[in-house]
């Protein structure tokens, strides 16, 4: 294997009086720009499909923007360091994957959430020729964990782009800058943008089949980006892939005088019941179909507050508790609103459990069983350590990139993160991915959800889908998938193998190639 590595050159320091002078009485000279630390390495992965010999590169690469000064342009000038790693497939590969003409091979660009998350998850998880071996609810690996081998990588069908947005991963502002700008809605979507058009720009893939894959908020990021990305660029897409997307706030939690969430999340809160052994024997499609079938009763309930007659109310008492596996009295005090979180530490209370939140197979132990809401999330606790520690062996160990920084898997240093532009209304993106597709007729969606998602149900994410202002006919252009996982379904194997599967089976279909 061949390393090749591309380092800026060292430059001297000059010793300084204190006075903007040197000691000999000359002016210091200006630190160095920063300059794109990145490097590049040679591997072959095998696949039941034949070998991919491929590259990767990874590291910082530098966000400039354009300043103006008194009203006169000052140039691009250097505001962050963004690290990222891409696979791109070598033409020379046995498996015939490869075209010679590099535009003809389609191009994912790939985030997670968060916000303040970095792209490991989608990276090591699911998308990438090496995964984490974490193992699932039941059978975790333990420490040290394991990297292995996946072949159902969709670098198979698409050359991959993996991007930590600033404050995550190693992405830093640049020295003497502020990273608050880049942690909020717009800024958000603008650096990751600019990011998007620099690598098309500087690897000459504006006439590649273009996708974007974003997990959770990355969704979110993912809706806005698509039509960002046309609107400022003139870069239409031909795909955008979204796991587990927030793309509704007000449908993921309990606001004020919002009754919007607890018709959602009733399908859930019943699939968990179910997977924890608290409704019988009864199927779990059973289950979630009479949760839906009863969510527009319920949502009528919650409407009409205190004008509801007492017997219809105790009857939707006794049916939410019937589905949820939650005592008609915790049904009755909670006003019939179950708070998420709050039923997430209640359900298992008995058992002295707390289900998890991205997933809610999971359970754990509390330190007192008392918790109004839950402590932690279980599922958190058990992939945070291998992801994190297959991701620190990988970039130095097979990538050989080296640098001291934390890697900033899950940033605390994003917040508080603004939504300024939702200043008085929910946040709401869907319009923005409607617009996109309006924009762009061929623009196909592929949708992937957990029914174990306890962050971002089903239900919530089909509600959002479902008030899109567009055209019936622009709805066969979205397509969605269930998994009978969480928020990161990848986690269950067999899930991980199908979702793959339906992955690259998307992407080759909205290629047009």
């Amino acid at each position: 294997m061949t390393d090749e590595k591309r380092t800026s050159t060292d430059q001297p320091e000059a010793t300084s009086t204190g006075q903007g002078k040197t000691a000999d009485g000359g002016t210091p000279p200006k630190p160095p720009e920063p300059a794109d630390d990145l490097v590049t390495t040679h591997h072959t992965l095998h696949t039941p499909d034949g070998d991919l010999t491929y590259s990767a590169t990874t590291g910082r690469i530098v966000l400039r923007q354009e300043v103006t000064k008194d009203e006169k342009y000052d140039g691009r000038k250097a505001k962050a360091e963004v690290s990222i790693t891409y696979y791109t497939l070598d033409p020379s590969t046995g498996s015939g994957q490869a075209e010679a003409d590099v535009t003809q091979r389609p191009v994912t660009f790939a985030f997670n959430g968060g916000p303040g998350s970095s792209s490991v998850w989608l990276h090591l998880g699911v998308l990438g020729p090496r995964r984490v071996d974490s193992g699932d609810v039941g059978d975790l690996t333990a420490p040290p964990y394991g990297l292995i081998d996946n072949p159902e990588t969709l670098l198979r069908v698409s050359d991959l782009v993996f991007i930590d947005p600033v404050s995550t991963g190693f992405s830093r502002a640049t020295e003497g800058e502020q990273a608050k700008p880049f942690h909020g809605f717009t800024g958000d979507i603008e650096s990751v943008g600019e990011i998007i058009r620099l690598w098309t720009s500087r690897n000459d893939r504006w006439m590649s089949p273009k996708f974007l894959i974003g997990e959770s908020y990355g969704g979110t990021r993912g809706a806005g980006l698509a039509e960002y990305l046309q609107t400022r660029f003139g870069m239409f897409l031909n795909g955008v892939m979204l796991v587990a997307p927030a793309l509704n706030m007000e449908a993921l939690f309990d606001g004020e005088h919002s009754n919007l969430p607890h018709p959602l999340f009733l399908p859930l809160y019943a699939a968990t019941a179910h997977y924890h052994g608290l409704l019988g024997d009864r199927t779990l499609d059973d289950v979630v179909a009479e949760a839906r079938d009863f969510a527009d009763t319920y949502a009528s309930v919650l409407a009409r507050g205190a004008r509801v007659p007492d017997d219809e109310r105790a009857a939707a008492v006794a049916k939410i508790a019937s589905l949820t596996g939650l005592s008609e009295d915790y049904v009755d005090r909670a006003n019939l609103r179950l708070e998420h979180t709050r039923v997430y530490a209640e359900l298992l209370r008995a058992r002295r459990l707390v289900t998890g939140r991205l997933d809610t197979r999971f359970t754990g132990p509390a330190d007192h069983y008392i918790h109004e809401q839950m402590p932690y999330d279980p599922f958190l606790t058990a992939t945070a350590g291998p992801y994190t520690a297959a991701l620190h062996h990988y970039l130095r160990g097979e990538l050989g990139y080296e640098h001291d920084a934390i890697y900033e898997v899950l940033s605390r240093h994003v917040h508080p993160w603004s939504y300024k532009e939702f200043e008085g209304k929910a946040v709401d993106v869907a319009d923005r991915l409607a617009t996109a597709m309006i924009l762009n007729p061929h623009l196909q969606v592929h949708i992937a959800m957990g029914r174990y998602d306890g962050g971002v149900p089903v239900e919530a994410i089909e509600y959002s889908l479902d008030q899109m202002a567009i055209p019936a006919s622009y709805r066969e252009r979205i397509e969605t998938r269930v998994y009978p996982a969480g928020h990161m379904m990848y986690i269950h194997p067999e899930s991980r193998v199908a979702q793959s599967a339906d992955l690259a089976d998307f992407v080759r279909r909205a290629s047009n190639r």
